[in-house]
């Protein structure tokens, strides 16, 4: 057992951050920290995910209203993913496959867990934290988990600190639905105010990660900053929302269906917050040996903002709903402003940050992933995969729109099969990214070929339907 441990937490409640903003568990035991021998070159993972935020919001992926100079950088020292694919369509199933490596069909959690929810991420499960941890990691999640219901609302809950983080910071411990972007932050009311005046949550937790960051300068850290936006209710900083609306263009409210003010400021928060990491890793000497990823958990919600040329959005198979932004910097390793077009999922974070670290999957668990870093080496890479897959059934259809559904994605050819009305679109994503061109009817050899391999999948991970 590792005193060091043990001390650590108690110096980080005794500096505030334990009583109110963090979950603190105990001292750890045999899978705890420090099982083998940390290297010096160990490289630390910082691992930045956004909520909500669709593929077509940021300057270096064309979106000419938003302002986000920090990930256009980023996205020239380092490679950006033209097609990065969420596993789901929402929050939740993303979250479980990032931390498992698995379909979320195959975890077994496919939709949003509501606040009340009795499904959670199970203890059974070495997540990515644990995995690192295990090594000698440090490990900590700043921000939304949503991998369990909340005992606050009667459900036992399963939360960040079970599962392999040392240092859980600003999560929530009750429904987080509705966005509270100001303190008090209803998600938690046990989190004190540390930034004078009308403390903003986005720049809490840029706060946060910083700190960690200095924290742990002297070992090696994977650090999770798990943002709330850009989730409506949107709410950005009113100087940063007079700011865009005062921009040609400008939508008008935070409701806006195209270039909304509201998520353009909230972008702009989180875009201030990777310009303090980078700055902060490089101020300590640390940026040549940490990667750094942001990415986001699945399309923007199309009530609020555009995806296009992306069809719909959250909630959907349709390209708007599981295509994201993914930008990776590694200094030395990936090369400045390359570009990778191979499809990847979520799954694959889990293989790929194991390989970074040097470490081997637990036998035990099954990994649906594969691990990128061939393609970080050189982007013209190849995967030896070819086919990714979607599986979303739904009781009824979600309030955004989005039915029960499942996708294949096999070379250039996607099939969306819908489970209410059993019927199939198929599209060539080469010529048709807009998904504005159902080929089922034209193709029917093809449309019953991707059927029977979404069906065969199905049945291999034991995915359940929609009243299951």
């Amino acid at each position: 057992m590792s005193s060091f441990g043990c001390t650590r937490r108690d110096f980080l409640r005794a500096v505030g951050l334990g009583a109110a903003a963090m979950a603190v568990q105990g001292c750890a035991g045999p899978s705890g920290r420090g099982s083998r021998k940390i290297l010096a070159d160990d490289p630390n993972i910082v691992f930045v995910l956004a909520d909500d935020l669709g593929w077509a919001e940021l300057g270096c992926y064309g979106n000419r209203f938003n302002e986000t100079p920090n990930l256009d950088r980023l996205a020239r020292e380092g490679m950006r993913f033209t097609d990065a694919y969420s596993a789901a369509a929402v929050c939740s199933p993303f979250r479980a496959a990032l931390m498992t490596g698995q379909y979320p069909a195959r975890v077994g959690i496919t939709d949003y867990l509501r606040p009340n929810d009795p499904n959670h991420l199970s203890t059974d499960y070495v997540t990515i934290a644990e995995a690192l941890k295990r090594a000698g990691y440090a490990t900590g999640i700043i921000g939304k988990w949503h991998l369990t219901g909340y005992a606050n609302h009667g459900a036992e809950e399963s939360p960040p600190n079970v599962h392999g983080f040392d240092e859980v910071i600003v999560s929530e411990n009750r429904g987080i639905g509705g966005g509270s972007y100001f303190h008090p932050y209803q998600f938690n009311r046990e989190i004190k105010q540390r930034i004078d005046g009308n403390e903003y949550l986005v720049d809490r937790c840029n706060l946060e990660a910083i700190e960690f960051i200095e924290r742990h300068k002297s070992e090696p850290f994977f650090l999770y900053l798990s943002h709330y936006a850009v989730h409506t209710q949107l709410l950005g900083r009113d100087d940063l929302a007079a700011k865009y609306e005062k921009k040609p263009g400008a939508g008008k409210g935070s409701n806006a269906r195209r270039n909304n003010p509201h998520l353009a400021a909230q972008l702009e928060s989180i875009d201030e917050g990777i310009g303090m990491i980078t700055k902060k890793l490089d101020e300590l000497g640390l940026g040549e040996n940490t990667v750094l990823i942001f990415t986001s958990d699945n399309g923007g919600e199309d009530r609020v903002t555009s995806n296009a040329p992306l069809r719909a959005g959250k909630s959907t198979l349709y390209e708007g709903g599981i295509r994201e932004p993914l930008i990776l910097r590694w200094p030395g390793v990936v090369k400045a402003g390359s570009v990778c077009r191979a499809p990847m999922s979520t799954i694959d974070f889990y293989p790929t940050l194991l390989d970074v670290a040097g470490l081997k999957a637990e036998q035990k668990q099954v990994l649906d992933g594969v691990s990128l870093l061939p393609m970080l080496k050189n982007e013209k890479a190849k995967l030896a995969r070819d086919t990714l897959y979607w599986h979303y059934p739904l009781a009824k259809p979600h309030f955004l729109g989005g039915r029960s559904a499942g996708a294949i994605r096999h070379g250039d050819w996607k099939l969306i099969e819908f489970f209410d009305d059993g019927a199939a679109e198929l599209y060539n994503l080469a010529d048709d990214i807009s998904e504005k061109y159902n080929l089922a009817d034209k193709m029917p050899a093809k449309t019953t070929e991707l059927r029977k391999r979404l069906a065969k999948w199905r049945a291999e991970v034991g995915a359940k339907g929609p009243n299951e």
